[in-house]
């Protein structure tokens, strides 16, 4: 039987590929040390892969949109109806020492996030870095200003949260935390068919503010975790030694170390170009028959 807190709270990801399930099992075997009691919901190409972890709650999903970034909403999905929090973690995040108790209780209802701030202020200063303007930096402005329209929301009044999605807990709010995931959706697939596919900051500002879901910023003391990107800037910064973490580098380049001859590398570019193009065409013609007027422009 589970305990209150398995009942409460559980970690997830979202992990697809060889090269991020190995990243994955690192993560899963970080949490079986450091948290053996919370579940872990992970959804994936291959549920196999975790068939021997008893920490892990396997899930096989294939991918729905035209990029890998927003498909963490459907293991959010999946973690949020059965517990009362969840945590997403990136697949190549490492947690590093023993997760405080405290994890499992702490949450207001909404979105709590490890790193976010305002949408609008990033892409000012992202704006303001070169003159002129980088053009892929306007480009993602004017797609802001698109939904903003589509949504009916004042950019001057209302601040769209800047969510950094690597490390950050849903909980559940009276149902609004459904109707954000459903907008997240709704979302995801209009930016990712308009060519923002790397991140799902835009969809998950803007369903949060639409929904009236709060997000919380919360420094989440004591979780010790390591992400190459955060941890390389703390280190230029001088507020990490660059060996405390060196072995997690050193095991995640191992692991994702390119062997690929230069043929391969050249082929596997042509499918990957082919498959962008079959999936945006399919999930261009799903949107529009779902609801035609918010996609068609």
């Amino acid at each position: 039987m589970m305990s209150l807190a398995q009942q409460n709270f559980c970690f997830c990801t979202y992990t697809s590929g060889q090269t991020y399930r190995t990243l994955t099992k690192l993560l899963v075997q970080d949490l079986k040390q450091y948290a053996p009691e919370i579940p872990f919901i992970i959804f994936t190409d291959k549920p196999s892969h975790f068939s021997d972890d008893n920490n892990v709650m396997a899930f096989e999903h294939h991918r729905q949109g035209i990029s890998f970034h927003n498909e963490r909403r459907y293991a959010i999905a999946k973690a949020i109806s059965l517990y009362n929090s969840c945590m997403y973690i990136d697949a190549d995040v490492r947690i590093c020492a023993p997760v405080p108790p405290e994890i499992q209780s702490k949450w207001l209802p909404g979105l709590t996030a490890r790193s976010c701030g305002s949408l609008l202020k990033l892409m000012q200063e992202r704006l303001s870095k070169s003159n002129p303007p980088n053009p892929s930096v306007v480009k993602q402005m004017k797609l802001i200003e698109k939904i903003a329209r589509k949504l009916d929301i004042d950019l001057t009044e209302t601040n769209i949260p800047f969510i950094n999605e690597f490390l950050f807990v849903l909980t559940r709010d009276s149902g609004k935390e459904i109707e954000f995931l459903n907008l997240w959706e709704k979302l995801a697939y209009y930016t990712e068919l308009n060519g923002w596919d790397n991140a799902p900051t835009i969809p998950m500002g803007f369903a949060a503010v639409q929904v009236g879901m709060p997000v919380i910023y919360d420094e989440m003391e004591g979780l010790d975790f390591f992400d190459d990107r955060i941890e390389s800037v703390r280190i230029a910064k001088g507020q990490s030694a660059p060996e405390s973490k060196q072995e997690y580098f050193e095991a995640q380049r191992s692991i994702e170390k390119d062997n690929r001859t230069l043929t391969q590398k050249a082929v596997d570019k042509v499918k990957k170009n082919m498959d962008y193009s079959s999936r945006y065409l399919r999930l261009k013609v799903r949107t529009l028959i779902s609801d035609f007027d918010f996609y068609k422009n």
